[in-house]
């Protein structure tokens, strides 16, 4: 194969991805005008659903209009050569490989912080303001950008440097060495997410003993879960939406509740959502998902030691044979491998949901969890009649209809 027909085949990958999302979008707008299922007529007025149509006609236009940017942005520096420009110049530095790489991964990534950041505030500031969610300043916007860069530079930038050195060190078995070690990275930084990552853009405090934690630790203790770890976490330091979730392993597993959870739901709804996030735990659900997660990540390291070993992916685009042009080579072609394990991952985690949410039935909390599922999409004036195919492809929970109905089932 020639270089010229790799690069067309690597424009019509590219091409082929973003008109199959946008035509998911597309159907899912159109869905979205069809009536709401009967078992959900009472989460909307009249008044909040015209709100809640034009929060996701807002939201699809806005979608529409960065992906499309997005997908220019790309185009142009696939004709143009742009990556092979830019490549090129940081050749002329004469700087090691693993610079190089830095580099070029580095100046990507800017690049997208700076273009993209006039969508970002127009999201935060004009979208979710208009529709009375957010409440980030322009003092936390900025922070948060902050921190994320450079979160993005140090860890970020130790993977990479990581990578490139176990290449270099032993390119024959650079597949399975490096699929080892981002696999233990991503295990150590489940445990460590909540300690490290999170305190640095929210504060989590205990939940304090009261009627709250007395119900948690009184339905643990019947469930069989032992939880200590029961922490608050300031949500509404950013949005008025409202969520809950489950980190961590062993002894330091703990549940985190959004502040604007509690300041919304009952007791009895708060335990129901809790009981769900447990029934994953004890359904092994994160082990499970783990089961699926590694082959999937062993295929693309498998497939990346050999594209990397090849001189005409990063002739494609216009350059000299190199690590990360050829990184970005296979980052354009895996899309539909991706595509295609995202769906079969989401299929499993649907299923994960039923059986956490038949978990909460099992406890006698089935009609409290679906109060609290109504309420969580009233709150964040969710879109209750997805397309099918939107839901197959892009969800990793059954829509709202599909899990009352199946906690209402006999």
């Amino acid at each position: 194969m020639s270089s010229n027909t790799l690069f067309i085949i690597i424009l019509i990958v590219f091409t082929a991805d973003f008109i199959f999302e946008r035509y998911i979008s597309f159907l899912n707008i159109k869905s979205s005008k069809n009536s709401i299922p009967a078992p959900l007529a009472d989460i909307y007025d009249a008044e909040k659903y015209a709100k809640q149509q034009k929060y996701f006609r807002a939201n699809s236009r806005y979608g529409m209009f960065t992906s499309a940017f997005g997908f220019f942005v790309m185009l142009l520096m696939l004709l143009l050569g742009g990556f092979g420009w830019l490549d090129g110049i940081i050749r002329s530095f004469n700087l090691t490989e693993l610079s190089n790489t830095l580099i070029f991964f580095g100046v990507l990534f800017f690049a997208n912080e700076i273009l993209t950041m006039p969508f970002e505030i127009y999201d935060i500031f004009v979208i979710e303001q208009r529709f009375g969610f957010n409440r980030v300043t322009p003092k936390i916007f900025v922070l948060d950008k902050l921190k994320t860069c450079l979160l993005a530079v140090i860890i970020g930038g130790g993977l990479v440097s990581l990578i490139v050195w176990i290449y270099q060190l032993a390119p024959d078995c650079f597949w399975l060495l490096a699929f080892g070690a981002i696999s233990l990275f991503a295990l150590c930084a489940g445990f460590l997410y909540s300690d490290i990552i999170v305190p640095l853009f929210n504060k989590q405090t205990p939940l304090p003993a009261g009627e709250l934690r007395d119900e948690i630790e009184l339905f643990s203790k019947k469930a069989g879960f032992e939880l200590k770890n029961i922490y608050v976490i300031d949500g509404s330091k950013r949005s008025t939406k409202a969520n809950a979730y489950f980190t961590g392993f062993g002894s330091r597993k703990r549940i985190v509740l959004y502040d604007t959870l509690i300041e919304k739901m009952s007791v009895k709804e708060i335990v129901a959502v809790l009981s769900h996030e447990i029934g994953h735990y004890k359904r092994r659900h994160t082990l499970k998902g783990l089961a699926i997660a590694l082959p999937a990540n062993l295929l693309l390291f498998i497939l990346l030691g050999i594209i990397l070993k090849s001189r005409i992916f990063a002739e494609a685009l216009g350059s000299e044979p190199s690590f990360y042009i050829n990184i970005l080579s296979f980052a354009i072609l895996y899309s539909p491998f991706s595509t295609l394990i995202d769906v079969l991952q989401n299929i499993l985690t649907r299923k994960f949901e039923y059986q956490a949410d038949n978990f909460s039935k099992s406890h006698n909390l089935g009609n409290e969890l679906v109060s609290a599922l109504k309420k969580l999409s009233a709150n964040s004036l969710s879109n209750l009649t997805p397309h099918p195919l939107a839901v197959f492809v892009r969800y990793s929970h059954p829509t709202l209809e599909q899990r009352i109905e199946n906690l209402e089932r006999n």
